[in-house]
C-alpha cells in the first residue's frame, strides 16, 4: 500500500516510470490534461538531484510493485491545473509524531539532519559550542524520506555526508500540525510586553502541556523552538573569558532532552511527569498502564534513571530547562528560589549529569575506581 504522506505529484512520477503507464494514461486516471502530468513528472525528475529524494524514490519504487501504484493513482481525486499541497495532517500518525519531534529540532539556530550512505538513520547536530557538533536527536531513515518528499525539508550542501535544513513548507507544516495538536485549547499567556520586530524574526514559539505547580492540572508552557535556554546559557561566559558551561554539560543537557522528546510522545508522560522526580520514578515510569501512543520504553527508562541519579532539587531544575524549556528566572520563580540561584544549581546538575552519562572527562576513570 502507497503510504499516505506520498505527495500527489511522486505517485504521478511512479506511475509514468516506474508502473509504466503513458503520460495520456496517466491524466485519464487523474482526469487532468496530459500536460499538467508531464509538468509534474518533470518536477520530480529534477528533485532527483537531492541524495535524500533519489534514495526514497528508488525505495518506493522497489518495495511497491506497479498494480499497487495504478490502485493509489485511481484513488486520487481529480487535480488542478497546478499541483495542490496536500495538507499536513494527510500524512500518517507516525510521520506526524516525528515532524512534531524533529522539525522543532530544526527550527533551532544552526541544526541540521545529516545523512550518509552508511548511516542506518538520519540524526539532527547542532554546534552548541564552536567548534563541535552534538547529536541532538536521530530519526529514522524512512521519515527522512517522507520529510524530503514533502518538501519539509532541503538539501543545503550534498557529498559522503548530505545536510538538510528545515524549508519555509516545513515552518508551516510544524505550525499546523502543532495547532492541531492542541486541539482548540485555550493559548497560552503571552509575553508580558510586546515583542520588536528585530526579537521576533528570531523566535518561532510552540506550546506544551505541563502539570501546574499546585497540583490542580493541566497547565499550557510557551517556548522559543529557535532557540533553548540551555543554548543561551551556553553562550555566557566568565570574567576571565571561559564558557561558563563546558561543551560536556551541554551535551549532557541535550542527551537528556532527546531521551525527553523520545518518551514523551503520548500525553499520559507529559502530563504525569512528577512521576519521574519521585524517589520511585523508574518503577513508576516502566509500571504498568503503558500504551502504544507512549513512545519508546526505554527513553522514559532512560530519562527515569537519569533523574534519579540527579535527585531531588537538582533533577527539578534540569527537568524544567533541559526539557521544558523553561527560562531560569521562571524556573527560580516556580521553585521558590531566590534570584540567580538556579544558574549555579543548574550548572552543579549538569555536572552530575554528565557523569551519570559517563561523558565527562575521567567520568569512566572515577566509574572504574
Amino acid at each position: 500500500m502507497i503510504p499516505g504522506w506520498l505527495p500527489e505529484v511522486a505517485v504521478t512520477y511512479l506511475a509514468h516510470t516506474q508502473a509504466g503507464m503513458a503520460i495520456r494514461a496517466v491524466a485519464r486516471a487523474k482526469g487532468c490534461h496530459a500536460s499538467t502530468v508531464l509538468r509534474q513528472v518533470r518536477r520530480v525528475e529534477a528533485w532527483r538531484d537531492d541524495p535524500l529524494i533519489d534514495e526514497a524514490l528508488e525505495r518506493l519504487a522497489r518495495v511497491h510493485d506497479p498494480d499497487c501504484v495504478r490502485s493509489a493513482l485511481s484513488k486520487e481525486e481529480p487535480s488542478m491545473p497546478m499541483p495542490v499541497e496536500k495538507p499536513a495532517g494527510s500524512a500518517d500518525p507516525r510521520v506526524e509524531r516525528e515532524a512534531r519531534r524533529i522539525l522543532r529540532r530544526l527550527c533551532e539556530k544552526g541544526a541540521f539532519l545529516a545523512v550518509a550512505p552508511t548511516m542506518e538513520k538520519a540524526v539532527v547536530l547542532r554546534e552548541v559550542v564552536p567548534g563541535r557538533q552534538n547529536r541532538i536527536a536521530v530519526v529514522d531513515r524512512d521519515v527522512a524520506h517522507a520529510f524530503a518528499l514533502q518538501e519539509w525539508i532541503g538539501c543545503e550542501r550534498a557529498g559522503k555526508i548530505a545536510c538538510y535544513t528545515i524549508t519555509a513548507v516545513g515552518r508551516a507544516a510544524l505550525k499546523r500540525l502543532l495547532t492541531e495538536e492542541r486541539n482548540g485549547r485555550a493559548p497560552a499567556p503571552g509575553l508580558a510586553e510586546a515583542a520588536s520586530p528585530f526579537q521576533e524574526q528570531h523566535r518561532f514559539f510552540a506550546e506544551r502541556s505541563v502539570m501546574a505547580d499546585d497540583g490542580s492540572g493541566e497547565r499550557r508552557l510557551r517556548f522559543n523552538l529557535a532557540e533553548s535556554p540551555l543554548s543561551v546559557l551556553g553562550r555566557k561566559r566568565d570574567k576571565d573569558g571561559t564558557a561558563y558551561l563546558t561543551p560536556w554539560l551541554l551535551e549532557a543537557g541535550e542527551r537528556l532532552r532527546e531521551d525527553f522528546e523520545l518518551a514523551q510522545m503520548g500525553p499520559r508522560v507529559t502530563q504525569s511527569w512528577e512521576r519521574f522526580l519521585t524517589a520511585g520514578a523508574a518503577g513508576g515510569v516502566a509500571g504498568g498502564g503503558r500504551g502504544p501512543a507512549e513512545g519508546p520504553g526505554d527513553a522514559r527508562v532512560r530519562v527515569a534513571k537519569a533523574l534519579e541519579a540527579l535527585g531531588p532539587g537538582l533533577s527539578d531544575v534540569v527537568f524544567r530547562v533541559c526539557c521544558f524549556l523553561e527560562g531560569l528566572e521562571t524556573a527560580e520563580k516556580r521553585l521558590g528560589w531566590s534570584a540567580r540561584s538556579g544558574k549555579v544549581v543548574l550548572k552543579i546538575a549538569l555536572e552530575r549529569l554528565a557523569q551519570h552519562y559517563r561523558i565527562a572527562p575521567g567520568a569512566e576513570a572515577r566509574q572504574a575506581g
